[in-house]
């Protein structure tokens, strides 16, 4: 590593309060904040190109792990959790989870980075545009139980391919197809990143194990010395976040949301422009 190495993870434990804070009160696991500012560390770093990507997703699946278990006792406590939903969309997830971390694995770092960028700039915009309206009455989406399982497929999909939650998936999906609230949809989604960033987790190290241009402290795709410098904080805003959740609206949560996804997807594409350009 470079001689900026430690300054670099001091100043990404800083900003695990911030990616810690969004993913618990948007339930969306940290990951879009986290991935731009891994292959930013990483190229200072001196990480390979060939595998900067895939083990900067790998990386922000391990630190999702414990933000989600964080955020999801605080939604427990609040009784959000729908259990009878959950086990579907965890079921979905676990399996969309191993054919998406197959797929990254097999994918050039490069066009991660693009489709990472689109994916965001997607929906954001489908979700702004939508302007998805809560049932209010709680029966009416029991018969739209069966949608919960491709839901969560997409999800995990999504989750190992993109090294993110896939909660940015499925709460769009929850949001826009089940109509749910946006408080429900969120204590869901973090119930599902559980599962999803679990196998995520494991289908990185496996197909990562013993690559040659792996940095120190790599176990596969995911480092262990980036874990350590991040996950305390942001485990510790996880749980403010979460707690949040339930004092804004359903309209401001989701302008932040559709926010913070474009700010990002903006990013990521013209980085990948840039580098293709050069």
């Amino acid at each position: 590593m470079s001689e900026f190495a430690w300054p670099v993870l001091l100043f990404l434990g800083f900003i695990g309060c911030f990616a810690g804070f969004m993913a618990g009160l948007l339930g969306m696991g940290g990951g879009v904040i986290y991935n731009p500012l891994f292959l930013w560390a990483f190229a200072l770093f001196g990480v390979s190109p060939e595998i900067g990507v895939h083990l900067a997703f790998g990386t922000s699946l391990a630190i999702i792990l414990p933000t989600a278990l964080s955020g999801l006792r605080v939604h427990y406590a609040a009784g959000s959790i729908h259990w009878d939903q959950v086990w579907r969309l965890a079921l979905g997830s676990s399996l969309g989870a191993l054919v998406g971390g197959r797929f990254a694995a097999l994918t050039p770092g490069l066009w991660l980075r693009a489709l990472f960028g689109l994916m965001l700039l997607g929906v954001a915009a489908r979700v702004s545009w939508a302007h998805p309206v809560p049932r209010e009455d709680p029966e009416v989406g029991k018969a739209q139980l069966t949608r919960l399982f491709p839901v969560g497929f997409a999800g995990g999909s999504f989750a190992a391919f993109f090294g993110v939650s896939g909660a940015i998936v499925v709460l769009p999906l929850l949001l826009l197809v089940m109509k749910q609230p946006m408080q429900t949809a969120v204590a869901s989604s973090s119930a599902l990143m559980v599962v999803s960033c679990t196998v995520g987790v494991f289908s990185y190290v496996f197909h990562g194990w013993n690559h040659p241009l792996l940095p120190p402290f790599s176990y596969g795709f995911v480092n262990l010395l980036i874990v350590g410098v991040c996950l305390p904080t942001t485990t510790i805003f996880a749980h403010l976040g979460a707690k949040m959740t339930h004092r804004f609206s359903h309209e401001r949560l989701i302008r932040i949301y559709a926010g913070v996804l474009t700010v990002v997807g903006l990013w990521m594409v013209g980085n990948t422009l840039v580098r293709l350009i050069r």
